[in-house]
């Protein structure tokens, strides 16, 4: 498995090209702009586009879904029906999916936004816009807030410190260094 980060300059979000080397397929995490440069790592790899994993419906993470449904015929997960309505997969809760022939664990994940899900692969855990390096997500009440805190002290703290989080927005991370240096999990919640 491989990982390419692309980085869409309309919302500042991060998109990731995940593809399977040895099966030649591909998978795309939160397509908020699709350029010539990821169209280009697909069809000059010689990877079939298979899927498309949806962490939350905010437009700098699903944008360039148009673009791509004009190209390929991907199976688009997420939790949100509105993604791509029938040609969505809607996915809630917990659980395991095939995508690009990887293993694929998702996890409902809400305070953020009530859609929001994360994925892993591997030894790597695509956060959408729950955590980044530092900081969680925005929110829109205190509840929301601390709703969003215990999702992450569960779903996503319980795990080992050296998997990888690779976020919506900003630099990649580790469970470790957010367990030790996340400002927004270290400080007192407020009543």
């Amino acid at each position: 498995m491989k990982i390419y980060f692309h980085l869409n300059l309309k919302g500042f979000s991060n998109c990731y090209v995940v593809v399977n080397e040895q099966e030649k397929k591909a998978l795309i995490i939160d397509p908020g702009q699709i350029t010539a440069d990821i169209i280009n790592q697909i069809e000059g790899g010689g990877y079939k586009m298979t899927d498309i994993l949806i962490t939350h419906n905010h437009e700098s993470h699903v944008c360039g879904l148009k673009t791509l449904m004009k190209i390929y015929t991907p199976t688009i997960y997420a939790a949100d029906w509105e993604v791509a309505h029938d040609k969505t997969t809607v996915i809630s809760g917990e659980g395991t999916i095939k995508a690009a022939g990887l293993k694929v664990e998702f996890s409902s994940l809400p305070g953020h936004s009530a859609d929001s899900i994360i994925y892993k692969i591997g030894c790597v855990l695509f956060t959408g816009d729950v955590l980044s390096a530092g900081i969680i997500g925005k929110t829109s009440s205190k509840y929301a807030k601390r709703t969003l805190r215990t999702n992450i002290r569960t779903k996503i703290l319980s795990q080992a410190d050296q998997i990888i989080l690779m976020p919506g927005h900003g630099p990649p991370s580790t469970i470790g260094a957010e367990r030790k240096f996340n400002i927004d999990l270290n400080t007192e919640e407020e009543q």
